[in-house]
């Protein structure tokens, strides 16, 4: 409809010219009242309004289901370092700004189609998101994954965790202030949950991954607060002022749990140790997976250079030392012999045998004779050989989680130059490490933060391996989500290594370009390269 408008009554001239004298003193006079107002109130919170004219805080994206989180500041490394002087001036107003004004979780799906949780924490500087992965072969001392069962989703379902968030965590948590992660982190573990077992929390009532998630985003949201990013963040609440960018650990040929293949071991991987920068490091990977996939398919066919939930190539091969053998000839074609090692992840707990104590490298194989058990010293005489003959230095998880003597024999025999890693051993569990350390079981820690449930306990994790001399390599599950959580504590934690799988699969690469972003940020960025073993926690200076 057309509205009614009457027609406009004529003015003198006069009139108008003193009406418009008279409007123009009174807008000059509001402007002037504005100015001095915003003038007292930026005095009061000039800490704020300088770092926000130094930082400008991007909306990123961090989780699926195309959510969106801020993912905090860019910055470089200097700036960080003022910025943390003025976070500290004004830590009372932070609390009042950023307290946590809502929580919610969904059901979301994880890289291979499975439910997993997804948690938003909502500030007034915005929404935070977080989503959590999951283990194909998994420890059995890890923290409980809380899963519907039934028939739905063939019991993989995730609802029960998301309803523990919406309904028992979110109440507890409003209010509260996103930069006390321990405090909120035990008020989840400790007091809603409660639930322990020998090795400590379990997680059994609330979930790991119901907890998890909120961790995480309770560690984003507070980056944001402090106007710092996520890995800053975390090194903070480690105290922690050395970052480092971690040595890629690349998983190129998959066997185990996660391939169709006969290969009993699970993952086979390159650590770019001799590159001078990550960036380098993701070219020497990158350049080596293209030619080992030329080299698969013109021995073994087109349809052999299909990948792996990691993104490794899972050909038709029958041998462990055949998997070796086309590593070493891809790492030569790319003219990298000498800068690129070898990994193994072996997953020993999928083939042991509990009955006789033996080790099966034959249990995918239909019928199975019984011809590829191997006792546990047989089992340690192999990886002795590899590593002989290959440049071989990480063995991870090479016999059962319960086999105490078998892991603490190896690392007397090669550990002095091959780092024994700590999986299912383990779990990222400190009371686990605790009596690897005791034992002198491993001298690495595979860092998983859903293995423990919270960003706290990972945090303590780290600092006790890194106390007890052990090397720490940050690692994704094979269910992954596009979230990149631990690209940021693998800087913030300078854990000096990180296996994410191969440069392929847009779930596992968006870890990668997040360090990459992460790098191009610093102003002196650090590569762990040929230190990637020894890389101490340096405490804030008095």
């Amino acid at each position: 409809p057309v509205m009614f408008r009457p027609a406009p009554r004529r003015v003198p001239l006069q009139t108008a010219g003193v009406l418009a004298l008279a409007l123009t003193a009174a807008v000059v006079l509001l402007f002037a009242a504005s100015a001095a107002a915003t003038t007292k109130a930026g005095l009061a919170a000039a800490p704020a309004a300088t770092l926000a004219s130094r930082q400008q805080v991007q909306l990123r994206r961090v989780a699926g289901g195309g959510a969106a989180a801020f993912a905090g500041p860019r910055s470089s490394s200097s700036s960080s370092s003022s910025s943390s002087r003025l976070v500290g001036a004004r830590t009372g107003a932070v609390a009042a700004r950023a307290a946590i004004q809502d929580v919610k979780a969904r059901q979301v799906y994880d890289s291979r189609g499975n439910p997993t949780v997804e948690v938003d924490v909502v500030t007034d500087q915005g929404r935070f998101t977080a989503a959590v992965p999951s283990g194909a072969s998994t420890g059995v001392y890890e923290a409980l994954e809380l899963r519907d069962g039934g028939s739905d989703y063939m019991g993989k379902g995730v609802l029960q965790a998301v309803e523990n968030v919406n309904s028992m965590i979110a109440p507890a948590l409003k209010g509260k202030d996103p930069t006390q992660q321990r405090e909120i982190d035990d008020l989840m573990v400790q007091d809603l949950d409660g639930s322990k077992n020998e090795w400590g929390w379990s997680k059994a009532k609330l979930g790991a991954n119901a907890i998890l998630g909120v961790s995480m985003a309770v560690a984003r949201a507070g980056a944001a607060a402090k106007g710092v990013p996520l890995y800053k963040h975390i090194a903070d609440l480690a105290g922690n002022t050395k970052l480092v960018l971690p040595v890629p650990a690349f998983n190129i040929i998959n066997g185990g749990s996660h391939a169709g293949n006969a290969l009993a071991m699970q993952e086979f991987m390159i650590l770019p140790v001799g590159a001078s920068s990550f960036s380098e490091a993701m070219k020497m990977g990158s350049e080596v997976y293209h030619n080992l996939k030329s080299i698969i398919k013109k021995t073994y066919g087109q349809d052999a250079i299909n990948v792996g939930d990691e993104g490794g190539f899972a050909p038709a091969i029958q041998s462990n030392a055949e998997a070796l053998n086309l590593i070493n000839q891809a790492i030569e074609k790319s003219g990298y012999k000498g800068k690129i090692k070898i990994g193994m992840d072996i997953a020993a707990s999928e083939f042991y045998v509990a009955d006789d104590g033996s080790y099966d490298l034959n249990f995918k194989v239909e019928p199975n004779d019984g011809s590829g058990k191997l006792s546990a010293k047989g089992l340690e005489d192999l990886y002795a050989s590899w590593s002989e003959d290959n440049p071989i230095i990480s063995i991870e998880d090479p016999f059962d989680q319960d086999d105490w003597s078998a892991w603490s024999s190896i690392v007397s025999r090669i550990g002095k130059d091959v780092q024994i890693v700590g999986d299912d051993l383990t779990v990222t569990n400190p009371n686990r490490i605790k009596a690897a350390i005791d034992k002198g079981s491993a001298n690495a820690l595979l860092l998983k933060v859903n293995q423990i449930g919270s960003i706290s306990e990972s945090i303590d994790a780290v600092k006790m391996a890194k106390e007890a001399g052990w090397a720490v390599m940050t690692s994704h599950r094979s269910g992954e989500t596009e979230d990149t959580f631990i690209s940021d504590i693998a800087v913030g934690l300078a854990t000096g290594q990180i296996k994410s799988g191969a440069p392929c699969r847009s779930e596992r690469l968006a870890k990668y370009n997040q360090l990459l972003r992460i790098e191009s940020e610093m102003e002196n960025p650090v590569y762990a390269g040929e230190s990637y073993r020894h890389i101490a926690i340096e405490p804030v200076s008095a």
